[in-house]
């Protein structure tokens, strides 16, 4: 597939130097006081799964957030009632699309969430990956996800091969996800300075800044993004 087929998408740069910088979701929040802390260090997204198989499956309250931290939530397979049951309770800002989801579901689900709520599909990547899969889900999705394929829906611990990534035919944003912590921080800073980055929005962390599931580790998170902001010029969203 070429990048000709697929619609430019409105308002995206043609260099990563040109982004206006790339942001931080942390995803598998569980505990409120532990939401509270890592909120307090405004991480531009807060993910929470609404996936009841998950270690870090929630079924709490979220407390009160800054404006600038936006609240995901994500879903495995979960029917359209579901979702927009779990938007309403939790003034969703994003659902994230962890399953089989089809593209005539997530085509549904738009026309009933409006453009207050944004989705996002996710595609899971090993050695390889199709990217004309990708196609059916243009109008329908806001955002794609990248995460390593493994024996979970998410929170495998490991990446996969960025490199893979080169190849990306679409303009449409996409967060970049998969054990992605500490020890990835140079690799991730060299892969956001690289063309194959071109249309990356954010970077997913999640097991690798945990002292156990659902209980981030406060220091590793904000070493995690001082490290990153420290070794990128340009990105003054991080």
């Amino acid at each position: 597939m070429s990048s000709e087929t697929i619609k430019q998408i409105p308002g995206q740069t043609s260099s990563p130097s040109e982004r206006p910088g790339v942001r931080i979701k942390i995803c598998g929040m569980k505990h409120s006081a532990n939401i509270t802390d890592v909120a307090t260090l405004q991480p531009d997204y807060l993910g929470f799964i609404f996936y009841d198989k998950s270690s870090r499956f929630f079924n709490g309250d979220i407390p009160e957030l800054p404006n600038e931290t936006k609240k995901v939530g994500v879903f495995v397979n979960a029917s359209i009632e579901e979702i927009l049951q779990k938007v309403a309770l939790y003034s969703l800002d994003m659902v994230q699309l962890h399953g089989e989801e089809s593209p005539e579901f997530c085509d549904q689900l738009k026309s009933h969430l409006g453009p207050t709520c944004d989705i996002t599909k996710v595609f899971s990547i090993k050695d390889h990956f199709n990217f004309d899969q990708l196609q059916p889900y243009q109008l329908a999705c806001d955002y794609f996800l990248f995460d390593t394929k493994g024996q979970l829906p998410g929170g495998n611990g490991y990446t996969f091969n960025w490199d893979i990534l080169r190849n990306y035919p679409s303009t449409k944003p996409y967060f970049l996800s998969g054990g992605i912590g500490l020890e990835e921080v140079e690799n991730i800073t060299e892969f956001l300075k690289g063309d194959a980055s071109k249309y990356c929005y954010a970077i997913d962390v999640n097991s690798k800044l945990e002292s156990e599931p659902g209980l981030k580790n406060l220091e590793l998170v904000k070493e995690f993004k001082n490290r990153i902001k420290s070794n990128l010029t340009g990105f003054e969203n991080l």
